[in-house]
């Protein structure tokens, strides 16, 4: 059991005045359980409710009112409602249960002094919002596969978790994190694959349990698909997803199947609210607001990149690699950095964008773009020289400010650059391994330390 990010913000959220019941959101197996169990111990009371047993189910099923139900707890608990002291109840796999999903709000409303967790997987595929969702009365928080700074400190990399806080990054730290980047890439962030790994240095093992997780969100997402008929089109799509990931796709024929664009946008959009893949779509703007274009095709984006890893057989290949971006072009990379930004919250909405450009039989792509202040920032990832940076430069020539980013094998540096059409801009030049603090070197390299210093 090792601490998460999300700790904190679990924190946060106990100390706030006018909280709300917090509903935990993420896939299936990342965490959260585990998570809410440690934030626990910050409590006088805690009771746990798993609505996958029938008898715990049967406590908000019953026909009672809100305090009946409230007290049907405590006693099924064997605990005193003691208002004297903190209680924290967690209400986990609350999706196996309608009515609970309901009483949230009476929690809210009628018992303030009670601290309340929900979770459950599928979440937004079971609970759509209807009458009886508790709208404005929940609050929530999302939790994802371990990020590069969570795999430092539970793989015991004490020394390296530091130095990757600095700012800037010690050049002699560059070998060791870019290694230890490496291996994170290799393995990804699912706590039980970074549990036994951490415990005995041993790969081989991992297979079994990267297995069990592919076939456990086949069976549990299908499970509970509405219609029938999206069973097997689901299925097909947790298959294929992984072989896809980090490519543009397209919902008709996806994963090389006769399926319709209609039934795989749906088992997409269904995956993407079990929050088990992401749909990625373009942007044509050069500033904010970033305005997405769903009728252009998106890139599809996995749960974990060591699952892909895992499906495709790539874990040998780690082994010789210098630079994440010299193999299977590239996909991969890109891959741990939408991982990585997701996890970091880069934006508002949790959700990351990119860049094209499609017009005269002309088409540029940049990989990411993320906010800053006002600004738009265009991210590359690259193992290329910085001329080579063509689409970049299309983007800079197109917006108002002068400065870039590019992800790459190499050291932080800071480089005066040029476009193709002469107009000078700023290339901060970060390792692949820094890619989750992009926001706290933005304003380093191109404010002089002032984040609130704005672009040229």
């Amino acid at each position: 059991m090792f601490t998460r990010n999300i700790a904190a913000n679990l924190k946060q959220w106990k100390e706030r005045a006018q909280r709300k019941p917090l509903i935990l959101r993420g896939a299936r197996q990342v965490g959260k359980t585990t998570a809410v169990n440690l934030f626990a111990q910050e409590f006088d009371q805690y009771l746990y409710l798993n609505l996958e047993l029938n008898e715990e189910r049967n406590l908000f099923n019953a026909d009672y009112t809100f305090e009946e139900i409230l007290a049907a707890i405590f006693l099924h608990k064997n605990i005193r409602n003691d208002k004297n002291k903190t209680t924290l109840i967690f209400i986990d796999e609350i999706q196996q249960s309608a009515t609970a999903v309901a009483m949230l709000r009476y929690f809210y409303e009628q018992a303030p002094d009670l601290f309340v967790i929900a979770a459950g997987s599928l979440f937004d595929v079971l609970m759509e919002e209807g009458p009886n969702f508790p709208v404005g009365r929940v609050e929530y928080l999302f939790m994802y596969p371990l990020t590069f700074a969570e795999f430092l400190v539970a793989t015991n990399e004490q020394e390296a978790f530091a130095l990757l806080q600095q700012i800037p990054v010690p050049d002699y730290a560059h070998d060791k994190l870019l290694k230890l980047f490496h291996r994170y890439t290799l393995l990804g962030g699912m706590p039980e694959i970074i549990q036994h790994y951490s415990e005995q240095l041993d790969l081989v093992p991992l297979n079994s349990i990267y297995r069990n997780l592919l076939l456990s969100y086949g069976d549990d997402v299908a499970k509970y698909v509405r219609q029938n008929r999206l069973v097997q089109v689901v299925r097909h799509a947790i298959e294929q997803a992984p072989m896809e990931a980090g490519k543009r796709i397209k919902f008709q024929g996806f994963g090389h199947s006769n399926y319709g664009s209609r039934d795989m946008g749906e088992a997409l959009r269904i995956l993407e609210k079990a929050l088990l893949l992401y749909l990625i779509y373009p942007t044509t703007s050069v500033n904010l607001p970033i305005v997405p274009n769903y009728q252009k095709s998106p890139r599809l984006q996995f749960l974990d990149t060591g699952l892909i890893n895992y499906v495709m057989g790539l874990q040998k290949y780690y082994f010789s690699l210098a630079d994440l971006n010299s193999f299977y072009q590239g996909v991969i990379c890109e891959h741990i950095v939408g991982q990585e930004l997701i996890a970091a919250g880069i934006t508002p909405t949790g959700k990351i964008n990119f860049w094209v450009r499609e017009e005269n039989q002309a088409s540029a792509e940049v990989d990411f773009v993320v906010p800053y202040e006002n600004y738009l920032i265009p991210v590359e990832v690259k193992a290329g020289k910085s001329g080579t940076l063509r689409s970049l430069h299309q983007f800079i020539d197109r917006t108002e400010h002068d400065c870039a980013i590019r992800l790459y094998a190499g050291n932080f540096k800071l480089e005066q650059q040029t476009t193709n059409k002469g107009k000078k801009y700023r290339l901060l030049n970060l390792p692949y391994y820094l890619v989750a603090l992009v926001e706290r070197y933005v304003p380093f390299a191109f404010f002089g330390g002032q984040p609130k210093k704005q672009c040229k």
